[in-house]
C-alpha cells in the first residue's frame, strides 16, 4: 500500500504534536517543508474535531517523513503555514502529493493573499509515484498562506511532502478542444445545450466554460468530404469569430493517422520520395496560405499525427529516420513560410512512456528538425497514470528546452453505448484507480490532467487540448469516412451527453 502505515501509536504521537504547532508567523520561505520536523511550523485545524487525521509518519518522497492525512472514520482536517513579509506579486506554492482517492475534496491552496483563494485538487495516484501540484497566486497584502486540505471519507488517504514557496509564476495558457467532427454534427442537425438545457452553439458553450483554443485535423481527400480543407476554412472563420485560438493538425492521409497506421493518401500513393517531399510542403502550404489569405491564421500547426512510428509509410517510418525527417522539415518549412509566428508541434502519443519520447525527440533533434512544442497524447485508460505522465514531461521539458502540450486526452463519463457503433474504449478494467466512468470521474480525471501538465517546471507546461468534446451519438456523424452506415465510437468520452446537454466535465476548463 502506498498509503498511511496506520501505525496507531506513532500517528497518535505525531498527530498531537501537530494539534499544537504554532503557524510561521514571521517568515518569508517555509518552515519544514519536509516535515522532517513532525509538523513543527505548521497550524492543524478541524471543524469537527477530528485533527488527529493529519499525522507525520515515515516515508517521506525525499527524506524521511511525509504529512499523511488518514483516519478510520470520515474527517475533514487542514495543515497551513502563512508566510509573511512578502513582496507583492505572483507567488507559487509547489507540493509533492500521493492520494488514494475517494475524498469529497483534497487540495494544496493558497489563501489570504490578498485576492480569491487558488486552488489545485490533489489528483489520484495509482501508484508509487509522487505527483508535484503547483498553484499560483498574486500576493498584495504581503502575506499569503499555503493549506494542505482534505475533507475525506474513512479509510481515504493523501500524503503530502517537500512543500516550496517562491516568487514566481506558472500558467495554463492552452486549454483546448478538438472539434473536428462538429461541422459534421451541425450539418446533421445534432444540437447542444449548457448544462441548465439552454440551447446554444457548441463552440459558444466550451467558450464559456474557459475553452480558448481549437484544434481541426485536416485529411487530404476523404471520402465523406468532411476534414479537408473547404471543411476546414469554414470552421476556422467560426472559430475565429468567437475569439478562439487555431489549431490545425495535419495527417498527410485521406483518413485516420496514428501509431497504427500512416498511409499515404491515395492520390499521392505512386509518387517517388522527392515528389512525396514536394507534396507535404505543397500541401501544408495550401491549406495555411488559405486560412491566412480569409483571415483566420492558425495559431499552432501539427506537421503529423501521433507519429511515433512515423508518417507516410513506408517512406516516412521511423526505420528509416533521415528520410522521416526530410518529410518533417519539408512540413514545418511550409509552416513557417506562411507565418513565422505560428508554432509548430512535432506530436507523439502515450505521454506516459519516458523512454519512447525520449528516442523520439533525440532522433529528430539529432537531424535537424526544428519544432517549437512538444505535443503528447494522454489517455489514461490506455497510457497509464498521471505521475508517469508527469515524469515524462519534467524530463523533457528541459531535455530539449521547450513547452509541452497534451494534444489529445480524454475519459468516459459512462461504459455504456448511445448508439449501434462500438465504442473506442469499452474495458472497464482498464480505467484509471480513482477515477470512475461516472460525470464525477470524467471531471476529476481532465481537472487533473491539467494540474499535473501546469507543475511542469519553467512555465513549459501550456495545458491540454479535449480530444472530440462534441462526438456525441448524432445519427450519420460516423467513425468511418468510408463507411457511412457506422456510427459514433466516442459517445461515452464526450463533454455533451447523449441529449447534447453540457456535462460537468466541461468546467474544467475554467479551472
Amino acid at each position: 500500500m502506498t498509503g498511511p502505515k496506520k501505525l496507531l501509536a506513532a500517528a497518535v504521537v505525531f498527530a498531537a504534536a501537530a494539534v499544537g504547532a504554532p503557524a510561521a508567523s514571521a517568515a518569508s520561505t517555509i518552515t519544514n517543508g519536509g516535515f522532517e520536523s513532525g509538523t513543527s511550523g505548521w497550524t492543524t485545524s478541524s471543524p469537527n474535531g477530528t485533527q488527529g487525521a493529519s499525522f507525520t509518519e515515515s516515508g517521506g518522497r525525499s527524506g524521511s517523513y511525509r504529512l499523511s492525512h488518514w483516519s478510520s472514520s470520515a474527517y475533514q482536517v487542514e495543515n497551513r503555514q502563512t508566510l509573511t513579509g512578502l513582496a507583492n506579486g505572483r507567488f507559487t506554492a509547489r507540493v509533492w502529493v500521493r492520494s488514494g482517492g475517494g475524498q469529497i475534496q483534497s487540495y494544496v491552496a493558497l489563501r489570504g493573499c490578498g485576492g480569491a483563494e487558488q486552488r489545485t485538487h490533489v489528483p489520484v495516484s495509482a501508484g508509487a509515484l509522487w505527483i508535484q501540484l503547483a498553484v499560483t497566486t498574486n500576493v498584495t497584502g504581503g502575506q499569503c498562506t499555503v493549506v494542505l486540505s482534505s475533507n475525506a471519507r474513512a479509510g481515504n488517504w493523501a500524503n503530502f511532502d517537500d512543500v516550496q514557496f517562491a516568487s514566481g509564476q506558472t500558467s495554463l495558457p492552452i486549454r483546448g478542444g478538438d472539434v473536428s467532427t462538429l461541422k459534421k454534427a451541425e450539418d446533421l442537425g445534432g444540437v447542444y445545450r449548457t448544462a441548465s438545457g439552454q440551447q446554444q452553439e457548441a463552440l459558444q458553450i466550451l467558450k464559456a466554460n474557459g475553452m480558448n483554443l481549437v484544434r481541426l485535423k485536416v485529411w487530404v481527400n476523404p471520402a465523406d468530404g468532411y476534414n479537408d480543407k473547404a471543411k476546414v476554412l469554414a470552421m476556422a472563420k467560426k472559430v475565429k469569430a468567437q475569439g478562439l485560438q487555431l489549431m490545425v493538425d495535419f495527417h498527410y492521409s485521406d483518413t485516420w493517422a496514428d501509431p497504427g497506421r500512416q498511409n499515404k493518401p491515395a492520390a499521392w500513393a505512386s509518387y517517388n520520395f522527392q515528389r512525396l517531399t514536394q507534396a507535404v510542403y505543397d500541401h501544408t502550404y495550401d491549406v495555411l496560405n488559405a486560412l491566412k489569405a480569409q483571415g483566420t491564421t492558425a495559431d499552432m500547426v501539427q506537421v503529423g499525427n501521433e507519429i511515433n512510428g512515423g508518417m507516410l509509410w513506408p517512406d516516412g517510418s521511423t526505420d528509416n529516420w533521415d528520410r522521416l525527417a526530410t518529410l518533417l522539415k519539408s512540413g514545418v518549412s511550409a509552416v513557417k513560410a506562411v507565418s513565422s509566428s505560428t508554432k509548430v508541434i512535432l506530436h507523439v502519443a502515450k505521454g506516459t512512456d519516458t523512454g519512447a519520447v525520449r528516442w523520439w525527440y533525440d532522433s529528430a533533434v539529432a537531424r535537424g528538425v526544428p519544432f517549437d512544442i512538444i505535443g503528447l497524447s494522454y489517455y489514461g485508460y490506455w497510457h497509464g497514470t498521471l505521475g508517469e505522465l508527469q515524469r515524462t514531461m519534467f524530463e523533457a521539458a528541459p531535455r530539449y528546452n521547450k513547452d509541452i502540450l497534451v494534444v489529445e486526452t480524454a475519459y468516459p463519463f459512462t461504459m455504456d453505448n448511445a448508439d449501434y457503433e462500438g465504442n473506442a474504449f469499452t474495458d472497464a478494467s482498464a480505467l484509471v484507480p480513482g477515477y470512475p466512468a461516472t460525470s464525477e470521474g470524467q471531471l476529476a480525471n481532465f481537472r487533473d490532467v491539467l494540474s499535473v501538465v501546469q507543475s511542469v517546471p519553467g512555465g513549459r507546461g501550456m495545458g491540454a487540448v479535449y480530444w472530440e468534446p462534441t462526438w456525441y451519438a448524432v445519427p450519420g456523424n460516423n467513425w468511418d469516412p468510408y463507411d457511412p452506415s457506422t456510427g459514433s465510437g466516442w459517445d461515452n468520452q464526450a463533454l455533451f451527453d447523449w441529449s447534447g446537454r453540457a456535462l460537468p466535465a466541461i468546467t474544467a476548463f475554467n479551472r
